[in-house]
């Protein structure tokens, strides 16, 4: 009895023991949380916040700051805003700073000595908070001077109540875990071990009385205290199995998270998330065209980021790509079904072909995309054009794309459905609506404008809500987000809620997020031993002999800033002659819608400087600009990359840019320099590439001297820390991100 009790009380204290062990490492764990996702919430908020003070601050609109102060202020466990100036003095807050604030917080000084964000918890009125203080600065000025501090009170007091409840909680399961416990063990131990010991006793005593001469091979009770024993070895031993099975999964999990994201990782991803499911993918470009050549057909892959990024993740996915066939041998290629197995040389999935007339794609595609929404995201001063014709025609083409998608999933459960672009914004609430069950992630791949600018459009409400049908849309970084938000809220009543960057409207929930784009680095990884010969070879095919190579990829486009780039290369070689017959640009060009009339003159006016420029400094062999006009495939392309001294990405305004991503993914020799806009989207990223403002000819043509003289181990440096963000960034990892996204919502 005394070792049964003694059993019971040390299984009571080592039971408690344990128990508030690991509750005080979980609710120090959950404490840490929830502080770090306070501060993570009122970071994003803050940043967001920022640049609109700054604006109002030096602008003097303080009736503008006010309201501002006043929108975000007592918004869920947002208590309060305030604006100070560089001296400390409150400029604008909300009510709730007015009534409990009556002198500047320490915290807001600290910030204006040091002008750096500072944080901490505070008690106001025995109640606890948690203020976050970042400091603004001017734009206005180049040495950016402090202007003022942007001051977040966040309720804090939530975080003692949950952990109060938990201990609570954890309190009572004690109490339930151990009396459970303790009775089940007194079960045991009478029926499984008081009984057994107690006749293998006798049987012992029998045995040493002589009683029995023989022993048997088995213990001659009912209920052998070894057969338990047995049961619990054999049951610890699959117990320490489990456990090593477990820990090695989380040791294998550990490495493949800390590892790189390749297709193959991908696959094994979307077989977890998905299972059988088939991955959905709708876009208007087609990743492979077929165009006759004579009596030939020829498969091409047309130009354009999407097809460069998502072709890619679809071969890893062995999904269905829906797409306009507009190569013009597409439909002869097809099966009964519109469908074709892609690509040629290896299928890994499946391409339907949606057809359109012409009529069709004039004003679906070339109207109201190309001439209205495109030039209406990019900011650079091509008037958009609207028509009643285009946009009707554009609301019918999104309904086939919807069709042919919905015939595709009818007999998939919860189909994973993913939107490309805006040729198909009306898509989204198309699908949702005759499949709720459907998700559906829309991805906008060009810039988002600010909605006074959006709001030229005159069917933006309509967009907007074709677009809300998604459950997740994603841009290419958090700007472009914000603005997104700002439109919404201008045009339609909805519910937003800027802590999640979400939107509800109409019992429907749209979550906004960023995902940047990039490339697989694989497909660039082509071996060339030599790059001296390559180099030597390359020149020799384009008849010209130079020293240095500059290479530039891109649609003709008027947003690419070809023309500011070879304005660039001309005033480069005027302030450095030294160059000249040295350095020859290398442009591939593709021309890009060739029926709208802007696109024509482009390709106009690039050929004409072209041509003036190489008639200034041309001699013999020597031009300084070398324009190849047409579809290139990455093939050709590839060794340029892989030669070029420089690569030059000039974009007067876009959503990524994947070119400049293309020419680091293939500089495994982490060689040569990248000169980047910081009006493209991938200068947010690409910190180490030269950034320059295409509009700056003069800054062009320095950043060129720049990158020429630049020493080896500075290019090596620069390359090796973007080649190493593109390898961790790659297109498979952007997927994995939005599918988890929008699988888990």
């Amino acid at each position: 009895m005394k070792l049964t009790l003694r059993l019971i009380l040390s299984l009571f204290i080592g039971i408690t023991l344990v128990v508030a062990v690991f509750s005080w490492i979980q609710i120090n764990n959950e404490k840490k949380q929830l502080q770090a996702d306070i501060e993570r919430r009122s970071i994003i908020l803050a940043e967001s916040l920022r640049e609109s003070v700054s604006t109002l601050i030096e602008t003097a609109q303080i009736e503008r700051l006010n309201r501002l102060v006043e929108k975000f202020g007592n918004r869920e466990r947002l208590k309060g805003v305030a604006v100070f100036d560089a001296s400390g003095n409150i400029i604008s807050s909300d009510s709730f700073i007015k009534s409990h604030i009556s002198k500047t917080p320490v915290e807001v000084v600290n910030v204006l000595a040091e002008k750096k964000p500072k944080s901490n918890l505070i008690k106001i009125e025995k109640e606890k908070f948690y203020i976050y203080v970042v400091p603004i600065f001017s734009d206005a000025f180049e040495e950016k001077p402090l202007i003022g501090a942007l001051a977040l009170f966040q309720d804090a007091s939530y975080i003692d109540i949950r952990l109060k409840e938990m201990w609570k909680q954890n309190i009572l399961r004690l109490l339930a875990l151990t009396i459970s416990i303790v009775t089940i063990s007194l079960l045991v131990i009478k029926w499984n071990i008081t009984g057994p010991v107690a006749r293998m006793a006798e049987w012992l005593k029998e045995l040493r009385t002589g009683k029995i001469k023989n022993p048997p091979s088995d213990v001659p009770v009912k209920g052998d205290v070894l057969a338990p024993l047995a049961n619990e070895v054999t049951n610890l031993i699959k117990t320490l199995s489990m456990i090593k099975a477990k820990a090695e999964e989380e040791e294998r999990f550990k490495a493949v998270t800390d590892s790189l994201w390749t297709a193959e990782r991908l696959k094994e991803f979307i077989r977890m998330e998905l299972g059988d499911k088939k991955l959905f993918l709708i876009s208007n470009r087609e990743p492979y065209m077929h165009i006759r050549e004579g009596e030939n057909i020829k498969c091409v892959v047309p130009a354009g980021g999407l097809v460069t990024a998502l072709d890619p993740v679809m071969k890893a996915c062995d999904g269905v790509w829906i797409a306009h066939g507009a190569g013009d041998a597409d439909k002869e290629v097809v099966d009964t079904e519109d469908k074709i197995r892609v690509p040629p040389e290896k299928p890994s999935y499946t391409l339907k072909r949606v057809w359109l007339t012409k009529e069709e794609e004039k004003k679906y595609y070339y109207g109201f995309s190309n001439e209205g929404l495109w030039p209406l995201c990019h900011i650079t001063y091509v008037r958009p054009v609207f028509r009643k014709d285009d946009w009707i025609e554009y609301q019918k083409v999104n309904e086939k794309f919807a069709n042919a998608l919905l015939d595709e999933i009818k007999d998939e459960d919860s189909p994973l459905v993913l939107v490309q672009d805006y040729h198909l914004a009306l898509v989204p609430l198309l699908i949702k609506q005759k499949r709720p069950d459907a998700k559906i992630a829309l991805f906008w791949h060009i810039p988002w404008p600010n909605p006074e600018v959006f709001g030229i459009c005159p069917w933006a409400r309509e967009i907007l809500i074709g677009m809300l049908g998604a459950d997740l849309i994603g841009f290419h970084i958090q700007f472009y987000c914000n603005n997104f938000l700002d439109t919404v809220d201008r045009f339609l009543e909805s519910k937003i809620d800027w802590e999640h960057f979400s939107i509800e409207r109409r019992g429907q929930i749209t979550t906004v997020k960023p995902f940047p784009i990039s490339v697989s680095v694989e497909d660039f990884s082509d071996n060339f031993e030599n790059k001296a010969e390559l180099k030597v070879k390359l020149l020799k095919e384009l008849g010209i002999t130079a020293e240095h190579i500059g290479v530039g990829v891109d649609r003709i486009d008027y947003t690419k800033g070809i023309l500011e780039r070879f304005l660039g290369i001309e005033r480069f070689l005027e302030k450095y002659p030294q160059f000249i017959g040295k350095f020859s640009f290398i442009q591939f060009g593709s021309p890009s819608r060739t029926h709208i009339k802007q696109y024509r003159e482009i390709m106009d006016a690039v050929e004409e400087v072209a041509d003036r420029i190489n008639w200034k400094f041309q001699s013999n062999n020597y031009k300084p600009i070398i324009f190849l006009k047409g579809y290139h495939s990455h093939s050709k392309i590839i060794p340029f990359y892989k030669v070029a001294d420089i690569c030059m990405v000039t974009s007067l305004h876009d959503g990524m840019n994947l070119v400049a991503k293309e020419f680091i993914a293939s500089r495994d020799d982490e060689s040569g320099v990248l000169i980047l806009s910081q009006f493209a989207g991938a200068s947010r990223e690409l910190k180490d590439a030269i950034i320059i403002n295409p509009y700056d000819i003069e800054s062009i043509a320095d950043a060129i001297y720049e990158a020429l003289i630049m020493d080896e181990k500075e290019k090596t440096e620069r390359m090796r820390k973007m080649r190493s963000f593109i390898q961790e960034r790659n297109i498979y990892r952007w997927t994995r991100d939005l599918i988890a996204a929008l699988v888990r919502l």
